[in-house]
């Protein structure tokens, strides 16, 4: 799944997947720049909190977001399918200037949210210039493939990962989410094994990537991003590997940015800002 087609003279709006457990309190730097990108006061934003079965995680938001500085912002409290159809829904988020999609189940925001008016709405918006921000299970879910599951530990196996169809914001990223704090290297480095042709980003909690419409992403927060680049690969032994078993991977480029690093996906070059 490709991203929406873009329309001329605009630039597609930033998609930001976050690690999980960004700061609310002390140093929102992450929740701060994204209100400060949708227009500070002026702004609109909408909080899809589906992936969340706790009843209060999209008010949480809502009042988060007013206390840091947004304008107007809703939730939208979408549970079903029938509610990702409904036109008073896609009317709130024609108006919006970002939405937020919470942290929780990624199952449970693909298989509500997938295929649905609200789902190629945010496609659409994005690509007309909304920003869209995600954590934790709302950054899984953003490029064309979502990682749903897998064990722990560094080394790739050939179970090591369960894949999905995700959002598709972007098709030059698979993304993990809690990546140090839950050892998710090997299950990334599995993802990458089956088509070496995306970039890995493994997200440390507390931590953003940024990414403009020309496929730039800048690190923000306190922990770092895992970037690991498969475009020059020169061997991998997942075609013939038994289950269970691990994988061989040679020719992998591997950056560790933290804040203020930048990367492009383009030319796969990491810089210091």
């Amino acid at each position: 799944m490709c991203p929406s087609p873009g329309t001329d003279g605009v630039d597609r709006g930033y998609v930001i997947p976050i690690g999980g457990a960004e700061e609310k309190l002390s140093n929102p730097t992450i929740l701060t720049k994204f209100i400060e990108l949708c227009g500070g006061k002026q702004s609109r934003i909408i909080v899809i909190p589906t992936a969340s079965k706790l009843e209060d995680t999209g008010q949480r938001y809502v009042d988060l977001f007013h206390e840091l500085g947004a304008g107007e912002v809703v939730s939208i409290a979408i549970e079903t399918r029938s509610d990702a159809q409904r036109d008073d829904y896609l009317e709130e988020l024609t108006r919006a200037d970002g939405v937020f999609i919470t942290g929780g189940n990624q199952l449970r925001l693909s298989t509500i949210l997938g295929g649905t008016k609200v789902a190629q709405a945010i496609r659409r918006l994005n690509a007309q210039g909304t920003h869209i921000a995600g954590t934790s299970a709302g950054a899984a879910i953003m490029p064309e493939h979502m990682i749903v599951g897998g064990g722990g530990g560094s080394t790739p196996r050939e179970d090591g990962v369960t894949l999905a169809p995700g959002l598709g914001l972007t098709n030059s990223f698979i993304i993990d989410q809690h990546f140090r704090q839950r050892d998710r290297l090997g299950r990334l480095l599995t993802a990458l094994s089956f088509n070496p042709f995306v970039t890995g980003i493994g997200l440390d909690e507390d931590t953003a990537a940024f990414i403009d419409a020309s496929g730039v992403f800048e690190v923000v927060g306190s922990g770092a991003i895992t970037v690991v680049d498969p475009g020059n690969l020169e061997y991998s032994s997942m075609g013939h590997v038994r289950s269970g078993d691990a994988v061989t991977l040679i020719g992998l480029h591997l950056h560790i940015l933290a804040e203020g690093a930048r990367f492009d996906s383009r030319t796969r070059i990491a810089c210091m800002s």
